[in-house]
């Protein structure tokens, strides 16, 4: 118990300075692009103003409306493809904020959908991760069989290359595709394709907002929704596997912790208990507590009898 509680602890701590790291990082990365990036835009709205001359309330009320009007250039959002896709990223909790419910209606029906289809994808994800997992397990006893190799065990570590293989796989896939359709830099699309994989969403990038995409554009529209499930699935696969693999040194730490306590225990109750020695003929006779005693520390350890 007291191990597991320093682990715990230990976990904790770092997570916290990954997350310290991680801001020094952004921090360093970021701040000048953001200032620069800032500056160079209130230059250009500076020009607007002088050669339209924009007051400041008019300029804030064009800012809105073209902001507003940024989600509808792909097209009608909530009929049912467009409304298929928020789906989409709702249960799977992409949610890349592109398209929201405006009504309170929809808010509403929102939540509670959302509070029933995440549980329940995600227990699908998992259920389909063990088996694609379970399948690749036995194709690889077959071709280990099948090259003659003495050992046709599949470790823990042969799965994880495999997993991690396919997930790079899939995102090059998406990656070439997203590039090629939407026109982004190959970077950019396998950047698109990491953030949505991994359910991040942020938003910078979002497939489908080209214009009138989602009516006009069928057959692409249905490989974006393949490609996020079936990517969820792959990504899905391998999280189990870094997962279990986690979970299997934890449960092998806390075994052997768990055979070493009774032991312990058991010790310090027979030392406790034999408090008399009886001698006869010019030996020792041992009460039941010792010779329990001795039987304990004799005993072979479970690592001595494997």
């Amino acid at each position: 118990m007291k191990a597991q509680n320093i682990r715990t602890l230990f976990l904790i701590l770092s997570v916290v300075l990954y997350l310290l790291i991680g801001a020094a990082v952004f921090d360093a990365l970021e701040t000048e692009s953001e200032s620069s990036r800032k500056k160079a835009l209130e230059q250009k709205l500076g020009e607007l103003k002088r050669k339209y001359g924009f007051k400041e309330e008019d300029y804030r009320e064009l800012e809105r409306v073209i902001l507003q009007s940024e989600p509808h250039r792909g097209g009608r959002q909530w009929k049912f493809t467009g409304s298929f896709y928020f789906a989409i990223t709702v249960i799977t909790t992409i949610g890349y904020g592109h398209v929201v419910p405006r009504t309170d209606a929809g808010k509403t029906f929102c939540m509670f959908y959302a509070v029933l289809g995440i549980p329940l994808t995600l227990v699908m994800f998992q259920s389909l991760g063990e088996r694609i997992n379970t399948l690749v397990r036995y194709l690889l006893r077959r071709a280990k069989q099948g090259l003659g190799f003495r050992k046709t065990e599949v470790s823990m570590g042969n799965m994880v290359l495999v997993g991690l293989l396919s997930c790079v796989t899939t995102l090059c896939i998406g990656a070439a595709a997203f590039s090629h359709f939407e026109d982004w830099t190959f970077f950019n699309a396998y950047y698109y394709c990491f953030v949505t994989l991994t359910t991040i969403g942020f938003g910078d990038f979002v497939a489908l907002k080209k214009q009138d995409a989602l009516q006009k554009r069928s057959p692409y529209v249905a490989f974006c929704f393949v490609y996020i499930l079936v990517g969820l699935t792959v990504t899905g696969a391998f999280l189990n596997l870094v997962v279990l693999r986690f979970l299997t040194v934890r449960t092998d730490e806390s075994g052997e912790e768990q055979l070493s306590e009774p032991k312990e225990e058991a010790l310090d109750a027979a030392e406790a208990e034999s408090t008399e020695v009886r001698q006869k003929d010019g030996k020792t006779i041992l009460q039941p507590a010792e010779r329990a005693i001795c039987c304990i520390k004799k005993a072979p350890s479970p690592e001595d009898s494997v």
